[in-house]
């Protein structure tokens, strides 16, 4: 599915949302999700691509340079809304060992 649509990349944002993640866009319009790791600056990752008919989901530790390609968690298929679904639930089932401030 092409995300070309603003409409339905808000709606993909909006079936997403979890109270433990922010969520947006990243400067080249790929879904991205970030989350405190306790390390000031250095937050988790998530990001999901456009990847033929769906999205494949990347995974960043606190860190890593998210411009780079991060460890492949998942796929989203169907439509804008599912697919918002699906990621709020790979977010949610994410087991994250939250760092101790300073590292």
């Amino acid at each position: 599915m092409a995300f070309s649509s603003r409409d339905s990349l808000q709606r993909l944002l909006d079936a997403a949302r979890s109270p433990e993640w922010s969520l947006g866009l990243d400067r080249n319009g790929a879904v991205m999700a970030t989350r405190d790791s306790g390390s000031i600056g250095l937050p988790w990752i998530v990001k999901a691509h456009s990847r033929g008919r769906g999205m494949q989901v990347s995974f960043y530790e606190p860190g890593d340079d998210s411009d780079l390609e991060g460890e492949v968690i998942g796929e989203l298929v169907g439509n804008p809304r599912e697919m918002g679904r699906q990621l709020r639930v790979i977010l949610e089932d994410l087991e994250l060992v939250e760092r101790p401030a300073g590292g």
